[in-house]
């Protein structure tokens, strides 16, 4: 099973504070589940001799299974602030569904889910549950496969459209209104909304401006100098009042003094 050390990956707030108590090892799922599962997360911290610390993240269009202690959790797209206390030393391993993968696990829309960690055994059966423990003692990816394999749902074609759509989003700084995204994609702005309700949790709109967002913080946490008025346009904001009241909204400092304090 190939793994890498990547960096925390976008959305992680002050990725440079972060990079010293936490690790991420990413990896991938066996190939026949490749098609609902963009990879496997596996984060370690050691606080040990420092204070419990508060991690900020700007969540993606992405449902996760999550093994934790002291139970599996499933959580929805966070819509908001996502923040996560750590202390002492430990580990958490994680399933990040492909945007709209989630769906034909769930039986429901999506939506359901936002903003909500539930019991991963609503999904999973009491499994997952018996098995939380094992894979917390030994976090591996094939343990993973093993629980997940027997229990993948039938292909659905409209998730793998829904994917796409997003990660036309994430993926084209330069695609600013839904409206151009149901224009490519042949269907109606309502129709849009109404997938991405059941097979991504968020609206089209909130997935424009999260991408937006996060190429903003990114460039925040690694650009010397930041030129708002420049990156405004750039994400095809109105102006750089307009990026500043975003940036603040969901980060909750503005753009400027993220970046000072990066």
């Amino acid at each position: 099973m190939d793994s890498s050390e990547p960096e925390l990956g976008r959305g992680v707030l002050h990725p440079a504070r972060a990079a010293e108590l936490i690790s991420v090892e990413r990896l991938a799922p066996a190939p026949e589940l490749a098609r609902f599962v963009e990879f496997y997360w596996l984060v370690r911290w050691d606080l040990i001799g420092h204070p419990p610390y508060e991690q900020k993240v700007l969540a993606h269009p992405n449902v996760h299974l999550v093994f934790e202690a002291p139970r599996a959790l499933v959580y929805g797209v966070d819509r908001s602030l996502f923040v996560r206390r750590l202390e002492n030393t430990g580990h958490v391993l994680g399933v990040k569904f492909r945007p709209g993968a989630f769906r034909p696990f769930a039986g429901h829309p999506v939506s359901d889910l936002a903003d909500r960690a539930v019991p991963a055994a609503e999904y999973f059966g009491a499994e997952a549950d018996r098995i939380n423990a094992r894979i917390l003692d030994e976090p591996s990816a094939e343990l993973v496969d093993d629980f997940l394999r027997p229990r993948l749902p039938a292909p659905d074609p409209v998730a793998e459209e829904v994917a796409a759509m997003v990660d036309r989003i994430t993926g084209s700084p330069d695609l600013c209104r839904v409206d151009e995204l149901a224009r490519e994609s042949g269907v109606t702005v309502r129709s849009l909304q109404r997938l991405f309700a059941a097979y991504v949790g968020a609206t089209p709109k909130w997935v424009l401006r999260r991408a937006r967002l996060h190429e903003a913080a990114e460039r925040a946490a690694t650009e010397g100098k930041l030129d708002l008025a420049a990156l405004a346009v750039e994400l095809g904001y109105a102006d750089q009042a307009h990026l500043t009241r975003d940036f603040t909204a969901a980060v909750g400092i503005s753009p400027a003094r993220y970046a000072s304090s990066t």
